[in-house]
C-alpha cells in the first residue's frame, strides 16, 4: 500500500470513469468526446524559456481528463471537479460574444483555449478532472489548457499541428489568466514521450527526445506544500528584467549571451538584479545542453552535479527559491545514492525534484519525513506521453 505521503496516479480509465459518470448526472446525457493531458516536471532549465533558451522536461502520469459533448446552442458550460471542489462557469462562444477573462479566475483557463482555437467552436458542455496535485509547481495549467484544446479537436473533427497547438494554449494563457509564461509547459504536455525527456529550443521551436532509461534510476518529485503568498508580480518582473539585460546588449533575447556578457553588464553597473538574472539564464542554458547529453550517455553522476548547481543559481542568482525547496536539496543532499537535486518550476514554493538509485528512495523519503519542517508528498515522476484523445 502506498504511504499517506504518496501522490499516487489515479489513472487514465478510472479519471474517464469519474468525468463521464459526473457529465452523466450535470447534463442528462453521455458525452461523446474525452482528451487527456499531462502534468510535467523540469528536470532542468527553469526561468529560461522565456528568453529563448533550452528545457528538458518530462510527462508526467498524472492526468488531466475531460469530457464533453456539443449542446446545440450558443453557450459553454463547464464544470471542474479539482482539489479545490466542484466549481461551474457559462459563458458564450466566441462567435455569439467576444470572450473576456473574468470571474470565476478557473475557467480564464479554459475561455482562453476556446477564444484562441483555430476551429469554429459551437457551444459545448464538458466536465473537467485531475489527479495533477494543484499548486504543486507541475504545471496543471498548462494541462488543462492543452487537454481543453484537445477536446475542441474532437468535437470539432480537426487536428491542429502540435506546435502551433503549444503556442495557441500559451498565448491562451497569456491573454485570460495574465501570465507571461514561456513556451515550456504547454509544450511538454502536447508532445511528451513515454521513457523521454523533451529538451525544447525554446527559440525555434524544434524539439529532441531524449531516452530515459528506468534501470536503476528514480526522478522523484518532492511537493513542499507550500505557497508563499506574492504579489503575483515576481515572475512578470523576472521575465522583465531578463529582457531589460538582453535589449542593454543589443540581443532580442538572452540566448546568445556569454559569461563575458554578463561581465559587460557587470562593467556598465547596470541594476544588480538585471545582472544576476542574466547570469542565471545563461549558465542555465550551459547546464541544460550538457545536462542532455549527460543523460544520452547514462552520465548520471554528471547529471546530478547540474541538478545542484541549477538550484543554487535559481536561488542565489534568480531569486526564486524559498527556505523549505533550500531544506529539501539540503537534506537530499546528505542520502547516499541521490545522484542530484533542485528546485523545479517557477518557485517562490512548489516541488524538488531529485535524481536517485531505486534503492535509496526509501531512505530519502524517510530523512526528509523526519528532517523536513513542512508536510511534503511524493510523487515518482514515470516519463509519460504527452496529450491525446480517448476513447469513450
Amino acid at each position: 500500500m502506498p504511504a499517506p505521503t504518496d501522490a499516487v496516479s489515479t489513472g487514465e480509465a478510472a479519471l474517464l470513469r469519474k468525468a463521464s459518470d459526473i457529465f452523466a448526472v450535470t447534463f442528462k446525457r453521455n458525452p461523446t468526446d474525452a482528451a487527456a493531458a499531462p502534468g510535467r516536471v523540469n528536470l532542468i532549465g527553469d526561468h529560461v524559456d522565456y528568453c529563448e533558451g533550452y528545457v528538458l522536461p518530462v510527462a508526467l502520469p498524472f492526468l488531466t481528463v475531460v469530457v464533453g459533448a456539443n449542446n446545440g446552442t450558443s453557450t459553454c458550460r463547464v464544470v471542474s471537479v479539482l482539489d479545490s471542489g466542484r466549481n461551474e462557469a457559462t459563458f458564450p462562444t466566441p462567435s455569439s460574444g467576444q470572450l473576456k477573462p473574468g470571474e470565476p479566475a478557473w475557467a480564464n483557463y479554459v475561455k482562453g483555449v476556446v477564444a484562441n482555437f483555430p476551429g469554429a467552436v459551437k457551444g459545448f458542455d464538458a466536465v473537467i478532472v485531475s489527479d495533477l496535485p494543484m499548486g504543486a509547481g507541475l504545471s496543471s495549467s498548462a494541462s488543462v489548457e492543452v487537454a481543453t484544446f484537445t477536446l475542441l479537436e474532437a468535437l470539432t473533427g480537426t487536428n491542429t499541428d502540435p506546435v502551433k497547438k503549444a503556442q495557441l494554449c500559451q498565448k491562451a494563457e497569456h491573454e485570460f489568466p495574465g501570465m507571461p509564461c514561456g513556451i515550456m509547459d504547454q509544450y511538454v504536455v502536447t508532445m511528451g514521450k513515454k521513457d523521454h525527456a523533451l529538451l525544447i529550443d525554446c527559440r525555434s521551436l524544434e524539439s529532441t527526445q531524449v531516452p530515459i532509461s528506468n534501470g536503476d534510476t528514480v526522478i522523484l518529485v518532492i511537493n513542499s506544500n507550500v505557497k508563499h503568498q506574492l504579489t503575483g508580480s515576481e515572475y512578470p518582473q523576472r521575465r522583465a528584467q531578463c529582457q531589460k539585460a538582453a535589449e542593454l546588449l543589443g540581443f532580442p533575447s538572452l540566448r546568445n549571451a556569454t559569461s563575458e556578457h554578463v561581465e559587460d553588464l557587470r562593467r556598465k553597473k547596470c541594476d544588480v538584479d538585471v545582472v544576476k538574472r542574466a547570469q542565471h539564464v545563461v549558465e542555465e542554458i550551459r547546464r541544460t545542453e550538457q545536462c542532455a547529453k549527460s543523460l544520452l550517455v547514462g552520465d548520471l553522476k554528471r547529471v546530478g552535479k547540474l541538478f545542484y548547481e541549477s538550484h543554487e543559481t535559481l536561488r542565489n542568482l534568480m531569486e526564486v527559491s524559498c527556505p523549505e525547496l533550500d531544506q529539501l536539496v539540503a537534506i537530499a543532499k546528505t542520502v547516499e545514492g541521490v545522484y542530484g537535486a533542485r528546485m523545479t518550476g517557477g518557485g517562490f514554493g512548489g516541488s524538488a525534484v531529485v535524481l536517485v538509485k531505486n534503492g535509496a528512495v526509501e531512505q530519502l523519503k524517510s530523512r526528509i519525513l523526519s528532517e523536513y519542517k513542512g508536510k511534503p508528498t511524493f510523487l515518482v515522476a514515470v516519463p509519460s506521453d504527452g496529450a491525446r484523445k480517448l476513447n469513450m
